[in-house]
Formats: structure tokens, C-alpha cells, sequence
């Protein structure tokens, strides 16, 4: 149930180790969403802090940033973003 949503990755030439996702849908609203940890991402309810939960337990991330339809990832050193495209895809999808 749900449908995925699209994603396109654009890493950035200027800041390495940081990645733009744009997708197809909002997942923040109109407002910015911050994050250095999942402990700040506690609400079930908000797809922001949904993603960033998941993408902290993946783990490799140092910061994520939510805007509208736009993620900034910033990874670790040594980190790549390697399944983090299908993570975002898969947020809205679940199985009853």
C-alpha cells in the first residue's frame, strides 16, 4: 500500500560529501527541518522525521536538512550514499 516517490540525486561539486535529493512530494510542508541526530526526529506522524530517523540508523550521516520537496545529506567522512536513493522512495510504502 502507499506509492513510492520519485527521487533524483544531484551530489554537490562545490561541498564533497554533500548530497541533494529532490523528490516528488513535500515532506516537510513550507517549513525547514534540521538534523544532527535521530534523537531529534521523534514524531511518527511527520515524513521529515521519519526519513531522518531512518537515514541516522543507516548510519555514514552527519547532517540532514528538509525543505519542501528538497534533502540535503551531509555524510561522514569515508561515507557514500549508496541505498539512501531507495530509502526515500520506500518512506511512503507499507504492507497491511
Amino acid at each position: 500500500m502507499g506509492q513510492s516517490v520519485r527521487v533524483v540525486e544531484k551530489k554537490s561539486e562545490v561541498f564533497p560529501g554533500t548530497v541533494r535529493y529532490e523528490t516528488d512530494r513535500p515532506l516537510s510542508g513550507t517549513g525547514h527541518k534540521t538534523y544532527t541526530n535521530a534523537e531529534g526526529a521523534i514524531n511518527d506522524l511527520d515524513p521529515a522525521d521519519v526519513l531522518a530517523r531512518r537515514l541516522f540508523e543507516r548510519g555514514g550521516i552527519e547532517h540532514v536538512h528538509v525543505n519542501g520537496n528538497i534533502i540535503t545529506i551531509r555524510y561522514e567522512r569515508g561515507s557514500d550514499s549508496d541505498g539512501v536513493v531507495e530509502l526515500v522512495e520506500n518512506l511512503f510504502l507499507h504492507y497491511t
